[in-house]
C-alpha cells in the first residue's frame, strides 16, 4: 500500500511541475503578444499615411523567402528575426516605365490578376489592398481549400 501512495505522489509532483511551466510559458506569451501589439500600433499611423493609389500591371506573384526576394539589403535587416525565414507573397510590377519588386498583404495577392492593369493602395513597398481592375470588377479573394479537400483530391 506504501508503494501505491509514492506512485500517486510522484505523479502528482510531475503534474503540479507540468502546470507550473505551462502557466509560465503563457505568460510570457500573453507579455511579448502585448508588446508586439503595441508596437504595431505606434507604426499604424506612419503606415496609413504613406498610403497611395498606383496603377500596375502585375507580372509575376509568387510566395518566396525574404532573402531570395530580391528586395533592398535593408528590409532584411529591418526585418525581426522570427521572420526572416518566412515565405512572402511577392509581386513583380510594372508601374510606369520601372519594374518594380514588391510585398503584398495575403488576401491582396490572392485577389491580384496577372497580366491585367490594376488599382492598388500601396504603402511603402507594401500591397495592402486591390481597388480595382481594368476591363473588370475586383476578383473576389478564392476561397482556400480544405484539408481534406486537398487530400481527396491528391489521390486522384
Amino acid at each position: 500500500m506504501d508503494g501505491g501512495f509514492q506512485i500517486m505522489n510522484t505523479a502528482l509532483t510531475v503534474l503540479l511541475v507540468l502546470l507550473v511551466i505551462a502557466a509560465v510559458a503563457l505568460a510570457v506569451l500573453y507579455f511579448v503578444g502585448r508588446r508586439l501589439q503595441e508596437k504595431q500600433a505606434a507604426s499604424q499611423p506612419a503606415f496609413e499615411a504613406a498610403k497611395q493609389l498606383v496603377t500596375m500591371l502585375p507580372i509575376d506573384k509568387k510566395k518566396v523567402k525574404l532573402k531570395d526576394a530580391g528586395f533592398p539589403k535593408l528590409v532584411w535587416e529591418q526585418t525581426p528575426f522570427y521572420l526572416r525565414w518566412m515565405k512572402v507573397p511577392v509581386v513583380k510590377a510594372k508601374v510606369g516605365a520601372k519594374i518594380v519588386t514588391l510585398m503584398a498583404d495575403e488576401t491582396a495577392f490572392r485577389q491580384l490578376p496577372l497580366k491585367q492593369e490594376c488599382k492598388v493602395i500601396v504603402s511603402g513597398i507594401y500591397i495592402v489592398e486591390v481597388k480595382g481592375v481594368r476591363g473588370g470588377a475586383v476578383p473576389a479573394v478564392p476561397k482556400k481549400r480544405s484539408l481534406m479537400d486537398r487530400i481527396l483530391r491528391r489521390r486522384r
